[in-house]
């Protein structure tokens, strides 16, 4: 094959090569150590010596010319590979742009609201306060005596200095009527602490107390501001309610507020022990030791008080079984509230 039918194959097979590692392949067979080209070079030595320089000149120019053609054709297979890629990733910029994740509220948080916009709307203030107290506030100022079981190690949590974690909202209550005369319309909501855990207790929870002192407020106010609140929470306008003698230190009468199961709306289920009623909260009204200790007037002032846990709420609105859930901070449990 003389040097001009070598030039026209390269050119041919180059062009016939569609990616890079064909290319080399071809590349090999005319440029290689064996190749067409190297061959020529080779056989300089058998000619005469006056043809030499000449027939040397042709080959290098004929090689030259292969190089030539070779990155001709490489650059222009890395030209198609590039716009090949550059189509698979580009991007449409008429395309909406992606939004970022949107955080939403804990179902505590929510719930929290919810309790504090409802009794807004008929006239109660938030109040708050330490979450670190005394044994005086937490205990003695709402007639809790000394042998009462709530004051032991293993309900409550003692620290140094003789002070505790609160067991309840309540001494934001006691607090408030120290610096305030009534009427008095109050809630206190707030994280409280107990020595307890399980599927329906943990050691931290949130606690919503309400206090309404005034000259005439009476057991019946209580009933009428509760029932009121349940229905409206739990959106129900026939929410069947029931009140059942109860006992706590600091109110006399005290009482046990029911509602009926808002799971199966009083049919029977495992929610309600299959009794078609849920307890929801602690009430009565506030005992005369209680006012002595703040300075309050007996025979001019009554008022009721009543505690719920916003969890309990929670669970029951949300339709939660495990509270735990609450605190695990599982993403894919409180997406579901987003």
């Amino acid at each position: 094959m003389n040097l001009n039918e070598i030039l026209i194959d390269a050119e041919r097979e180059f062009s016939a090569a569609e990616n890079l590692p064909v290319l080399d392949q071809v590349k090999a067979r005319f440029l290689g150590k064996s190749g067409e080209i190297t061959e020529k070079m080779k056989g300089l030595a058998s000619l005469p010596a006056d043809q030499r320089k000449s027939v040397g000149a042709q080959i290098n120019q004929v090689k030259d010319q292969v190089e030539a053609l070779l990155k001709s054709r490489r650059d222009a297979i890395q030209a198609e590979e590039l716009e090949r890629q550059l189509a698979a990733e580009s991007l449409d910029v008429t395309l909406p742009g992606r939004g970022e994740g949107v955080g939403g509220l804990h179902p505590v948080t929510r719930t929290l609201a919810r309790i504090e916009q409802l009794f807004a709307s008929i006239g109660f203030v938030a109040a708050d306060g330490p979450e670190i107290e005394t044994d005086f506030y937490n205990f003695t100022a709402l007639n809790i005596p000394e042998d009462h079981p709530a004051r032991a190690m293993h309900d409550t949590f003692y620290l140094d200095g003789g002070v505790l974690l609160r067991t309840h909202t309540s001494p934001v209550q006691v607090r408030y009527m120290q610096n305030n005369q009534p009427p008095i319309r109050i809630i206190a909501p707030g994280r409280v602490y107990r020595c307890d855990s399980d599927v329906t207790h943990t050691p931290m929870f949130h606690q919503v107390e309400g206090l309404w002192v005034d000259e005439s407020v009476s057991f019946a106010d209580l009933k009428g501001v509760l029932a009121d609140f349940m229905a409206r929470f739990f959106e129900r306008d026939n929410l069947p309610v029931r009140f059942r003698p109860s006992f706590f230190p600091f109110t006399e009468p005290s009482a046990e507020m029911d509602i009926g199961c808002v799971i199966c709306n009083g049919a029977g289920c495992r929610v309600c022990s299959h009794t078609g009623w849920l307890e929801v909260l602690g009430c009565g009204m506030v005992h005369p030791n209680v006012f002595d200790h703040v300075g309050l007037d007996t025979e001019r002032f009554q008022g009721f008080a009543f505690g719920l846990g916003v969890e309990r709420l929670a669970m029951l609105r949300y339709g939660v079984d495990d509270l735990r859930l609450f605190f695990e901070n599982d993403i894919r449990f409180l997406k579901q509230f987003a």
